[in-house]
């Protein structure tokens, strides 16, 4: 039951946390925090948008309060129960890191829900009050009709604690919800724990939505005018024609207006009131248009111009020096543009001005703003398209925008991830770009599956929105293999988990569980599956009681040198598989051994002893290494990926998953990816990193190629030339080595103890102690 959630958490911070070991973390951690303190400082003090600075400033006195904390030891940094005085069920505030503040997030201030509930209850706004409220006859029959409309949203699990009081109550369970109460009511004065009303009931359907329409609208309404945009705007609307009226006025005193040799003829009493006049207008425009400042600047032709306009109105003539920039700036805005009213000049005028016409994108935000408002705000948006429509002639006559005009790109980016429709449609249609935000999708998908189980629909619909407030809970820096908290050990779940029926609700999980693990397979190959999604997994496979050991990926500079019992389990169900296969001899895998390992680790536990730590001692020993860092920590971890294919055998022999493309495209797919991550190595700052991805991506090539018939395999390993031909030659030379191992093993061979098999015969694995080959120019041997 070990989620070994214990070494990794959600924001993916822990390589910049620095090494530590132990399960105390007062140096590397303080350190770690008071950077992030000083970088939020900075922010704070010198970010262009005051929206910024203020969010800056907010992170900064969070990140000081776990510096109090760590220093006053009342937060225990590596605990799951890291804040002194709050049971591991309380929902810990949680910055960068895991890093928990020493508040509640279901804590602070009254929420304005929170006012207006006690305003309508007639009690003080107190949290006190509103929970005492709560469990009287009025307050229970306000909750029950909640949980009968379904017009309620659970932010953080402890808002739905009070609805399952009353659900109890009315189940007639009343010893049980008085024991809730009990557990509660010390923290009632602190935490909020009745629901948020709502106007609609959450939509019970498969459809999800990265983003609802109320989070849209929020993103629209950050679009502030673009300062660049409305100064071009501005250069082209008002001081070019501006401009194109001085230039005029100028060659009408020239001989050859062509030449921009002004001056030539002397300017009559009509001229001199002109530009009198376009001297006044300048002042007038000034004042009423701030932003091209440049432009009107004393060094460019407009200034040019004017200045000497001013000079010669004043009855002095400008001087030489004077003269002849004049002169130079006429010539020059002559020969660029052609003379003013002239068909080259008109057409590039005309040009600019239907640009200058367009509509800015923050009119055009505003406007997809008034079309979100008529929608349900906490759901999101059944149909995108209507949203997004150019502007119709209503619109234009209410807002002044151009009938017709296109909704920009941009903001439609916006808009387009509150699509609500069936999460493969979203994936399709690039709303989901990667496996990272399709794992911040799942929890939808998984509350509905995990509900089943309660057959009372009321239940059912409380269980579905008290886990997905759970998933928004940000997992804690955790250390000494302790797991993440888990939506079974909440006192109000715990309360109903006698109400379950276990084989109803298995077969929605198992859907669920098939279905999401297949399309993160197919849609994103040659990517590690992402730990948040991993747990959303591992929750589906639980309820299904499949025996399906899914395991995270574990950071290496925390990792402590050891591994949760479901590893060698899940190395067990790899062995089953890949027994004799491809990825076997590829990786130098000694299956039978494995087997051995798990049969002996399973008699242990049966004998109530510990797990096992010959599984570390195998993964130590294929890493070849003698001392402990956080380079050979990976080499560690990536021995236990490469052993247990890291989840790739767990989802097709247990779960039973096929990618829709079939193994050997799914082989190719992968190789296709290891290209493109390749290509990026030349000049990258981060090239280890890049390495870990490709190799990544190569180990799943690899699998699934071993997955493939004899005639399949051979097609591959001669396609892989014709793909890298596709490439910059460079990705061809440093893969060479990696393909040529390949083929070697394919073909009967094998690697020796250094994972050579000759020059320029190797196997791909991701981390080294000394500088990765892949890493290196393949022509000169240096690094690139």
């Amino acid at each position: 039951m070990d989620d070994n959630a214990d070494q990794q958490h959600s924001d993916g911070a822990s390589d910049r946390f620095g090494a530590f070991a132990g399960s105390t973390v007062p140096g590397a951690s303080a350190g770690y925090a008071a950077h992030e303190l000083a970088k939020a400082f900075v922010t704070a003090l010198t970010h262009r948008d005051p929206a910024t600075r203020d969010r800056a400033d907010q992170r900064g006195q969070r990140w000081r309060a776990v510096l109090a904390g760590m220093a006053a030891g009342s937060l225990r940094i590596g605990s799951r129960t890291p804040v002194a005085g709050l049971p591991s069920w309380v929902t810990p505030e949680i910055v960068r890191g895991g890093f928990a503040t020493g508040d509640a997030s279901a804590g602070g201030p009254l929420e304005p829900y929170e006012r207006k509930l006690a305003h309508e209850f007639g009690v003080p706004a107190q949290r006190s009050a509103l929970f005492a409220y709560g469990l009287t006859e009025p307050g229970l029959a306000w909750l029950g009709g909640l949980l009968d409309s379904g017009r309620f949203h659970v932010a953080l699990p402890e808002e739905a604690a009070l609805l399952t009081v009353a659900w109890l109550v009315r189940q007639g369970e009343a010893e049980q919800a008085l024991e809730l109460v009990g557990v509660l009511a010390p923290f009632a004065d602190r935490l909020r724990f009745l629901p948020r009303p709502t106007a609609h009931p959450a939509p019970a359907t498969d459809a999800v939505h990265l983003r609802s329409v109320g989070q849209a609208t929020e993103a629209l309404g950050r679009r502030g005018p673009h300062e660049a945009v409305e100064t071009q705007r501005e250069a082209l609307t008002v001081w070019q024609p501006y401009a194109d009226e001085l230039l005029a006025l100028w060659l009408e005193t020239a001989d050859d207006p062509q030449s921009g040799t002004v001056l030539t003829r002397t300017p009559d009493e009509d001229w001199h009131r002109r530009a009198r006049e376009l001297l006044r207008r300048y002042e007038t425009l000034a004042a009423q248009h701030t932003g091209s400042r440049k432009r009107r600047g004393a060094k460019g032709n407009l200034g040019i111009l004017r200045a000497a306009l001013g000079e010669v109105t004043a009855g002095r003539g400008p001087g030489p020096r004077r003269l002849g920039l004049l002169r130079h700036a006429c010539a020059s805005m002559v020969r660029k543009r052609g003379l003013p009213g002239s068909p080259r000049h008109a057409a590039l005028r005309e040009e600019q001005a239907r640009q200058a016409a367009l509509p800015s994108h923050h009119a055009l935000a505003q406007l997809v703003i008034r079309r979100l408002s008529g929608l349900p705000q906490d759901s999101g948006a059944e149909e995108i398209a209507p949203l997004v429509a150019p502007v119709d002639a209503a619109e234009a006559h209410a807002t002044g925008l151009p009938a017709g005009a296109a909704i920009v790109p941009a903001v439609r980016k916006a808009v387009e991830p509150a699509l609500s429709a069936p999460v493969e449609v979203l994936v399709d249609r690039g709303v989901v770009p990667s496996a990272e935000v399709l794992a911040g999708l799942v929890p939808q998908l998984v509350a509905s599956a995990a509900a089943q189980v309660h057959p009372e629909g009321a239940l059912r619909t409380l269980a579905a929105a008290n886990y997905r407030a759970f998933r928004n809970r940000r997992s804690l820096l955790l250390v000494n293999l302790e797991h993440q908290v888990r939506v079974e050990e909440l006192p109000w779940v715990r309360a109903v988990l006698g109400h379950r029926t276990t084989p109803a609700g298995q077969a929605p999980a198992r859907q669920t569980l098939h279905r999401v693990a297949e399309l993160a397979v197919s849609a994103f190959p040659g990517t590690l599956l992402p730990n948040p999604l991993v747990r959303e997994l591992s929750v589906l496979a639980r309820q299904c009681e499949l025996g399906a050991p899914l395991v995270e990926e574990l950071a290496a500079d925390i990792f402590q040198g050891t591994f949760a019992a479901k590893f060698l389990h899940a190395a067990d169900v790899a062995a089953e598989l890949l027994g004799g296969s491809l990825y076997e001899r590829y990786y130098g895998i000694d299956y039978g051994e494995i087997r051995e390992l798990a049969s002996a680790a399973r008699e242990s536990a049966a004998a109530g002893k510990g797990p096992s730590a010959a599984f570390v001692q195998l993964c130590t020993g294929r890493a070849g290494i003698d001392m402990w860092s956080v380079a050979a920590n990976g080499m560690v971890i990536e021995q236990a990926q490469i052993l247990t294919t890291h989840n790739l055998a767990t989802l097709v022999s247990r779960v039973g998953i096929r990618p829709r493309q079939g193994w050997e495209r799914s082989a190719r797919d992968c190789f296709v990816q290891v290209c493109r991550i390749t290509r990026r190595l030349p000049g990258h700052p981060g090239p280890l990193r890049t390495v870990k991805d490709a190799a990544y991506a190569w180990r799943q090539a690899v699998f699934f190629l071993s997955l493939c018939e004899p005639a399949a395999q051979r097609r591959t390993l001669l396609w892989l030339d014709e793909e890298t031909g596709r490439h910059p030659e460079a990705v061809g030379r440093r893969l060479a080595p990696a393909v040529a191992g390949l083929r070697h093993v394919a073909y009967g061979g094998r690697f020796g103890a250094d994972g050579t098999a000759g020059p320029g015969v190797r196997r791909f694995e991701g981390w080294s102690m000394d500088g990765h080959w892949l890493v290196r120019d393949p022509v000169r041997g240096e690094p690139s």
